[in-house]
């Protein structure tokens, strides 16, 4: 062959290693979602175990002074001590037991034992955050960003059935593994029942 009919042959177009390259660059897009995703998706699947959103704590510290009479003079002088500015929902006194209702915990005053017990929930800000997103609680905002999620995870994964050709692509071992992973939430379905 010339060297003539060798530059006047139309050159084949190769489309891999475009499909590899965008692949790679929207995976790595992705990353930052996909784990957010998979920590918030572990957290919530074992809500029966633990509460992904709050820890809870009690402590017991001591009664500075005794208690007022006074039901909201008793409220106060507690929840100056413990150095707490938010109003509290309920407060009962009865002779020298005090309880005070806030929002995310509750305090037990035992006037005779000269005790606090702090009793409540804090949050855990990241995970609480991560739930919340994955949860869709956002709602509209954050349902235009997850199902663009969606959608590249979509991608994602055709893509990566087509980038390899031959043996290792999805002509060879790669549609037995993609009817594998298909199969598991089909047999799990059948399986368990369904819903």
């Amino acid at each position: 062959m010339s060297e003539d009919s060798q530059q006047k042959a139309p050159r084949k177009r190769r489309w891999r290693p475009t499909l590899r390259a965008l692949h790679r660059d929207l995976g790595y897009l992705v990353v930052g979602l996909t784990f957010i995703y998979a920590l918030s998706g572990l957290a919530v699947n074992h809500i029966e175990d633990w509460d992904p959103n709050f820890v809870s704590f009690e402590d017991t510290l001591p009664l500075a002074a005794p208690l007022p009479s006074d039901e909201d003079a008793a409220a106060a002088q507690v929840l100056a001590q413990l150095g707490i500015d938010e109003v509290p929902s309920d407060v009962f006194l009865y002779e020298q037991e005090l309880e005070i209702q806030l929002e995310d915990r509750a305090l037990f005053v035992d006037g005779e034992a000269m005790t606090i017990l702090d009793r409540g929930q804090r949050a855990r800000p990241l995970l609480r955050a991560a739930n919340w997103l994955h949860l869709n609680r956002g709602k509209k905002a954050w349902t235009v960003v997850a199902d663009g999620y969606a959608l590249l995870l979509l991608f994602l994964a055709s893509s990566g059935m087509l980038m390899l050709p031959g043996k290792k692509g999805l002509r060879g071992r790669g549609w037995i593994l993609v009817l594998a992973g298909a199969a598991i939430p089909t047999l799990y379905v059948l399986l368990s029942g369904g819903p």
